[in-house]
């Protein structure tokens, strides 16, 4: 009631028109056509978000390595307790009248021989592999020494040594799973 009244005129409303044509230097006009082709914000406006980033940035690296040391420090406490309890465990077994003990010698031997074993098969395996590998790269070797000036000549050892080589890798993936 009343409320429109109250409010005074704003001068955003009022529109002036002149009749004499309005000219800016070209100096003007050469800094706005500048300001609106260059995308790039000004040297001052740069500074201040690089600073600002970089302010980010540290803070993140710093709440990233507080984060590390609590991971830390729980993996330690981890690990301590497992040692106690293992710890625990033995001198159990050893108050039990030695049994438990040669009992875990045993286990241990087991597993000492398993890893013997595998162990052996690895290296039977890589040294049949690396014989036949070694052999196609010799021969390669021979023909560029005997074929110097016509190293085109030993495209068929280069093969097969691409394909011995392959063979080798895919033994190897192989093996990894």
């Amino acid at each position: 009631m009343g409320a429109g009244q109250s409010q005074p005129d704003r001068e955003e409303d009022k529109i002036f028109y002149s009749n004499t044509p309005i000219s800016f230097s070209e100096d003007v006009v050469n800094h706005l056509t500048d300001q609106v082709a260059s995308p790039n914000p000004s040297p001052e406006r740069q500074s201040t978000l690089d600073a600002h980033v970089r302010a980010r940035i540290q803070s993140e690296l710093q709440k990233l390595q507080q984060e590390e040391e609590v991971v830390k420090s729980e993996i330690e406490r981890a690990l301590e307790k497992e040692n106690l309890d293992k710890e625990r465990e033995l001198s159990e077994d050893s108050e039990d009248g030695g049994v438990g003990s040669v009992k875990s010698s045993a286990v241990l031997m087991g597993d000492l021989e398993e890893v013997r074993q595998k162990v052996e098969k690895y290296q039977r395996r890589t040294s049949e592999e690396t014989s036949e590998w070694m052999a196609k790269r010799q021969a390669v070797q021979s023909c560029y020494s005997s074929n110097s000036k016509q190293t085109l000549d030993c495209w068929k050892e280069v093969t097969e040594f691409k394909a011995s080589v392959g063979q080798l890798e895919q033994h190897y993936v192989h093996s990894l799973r």
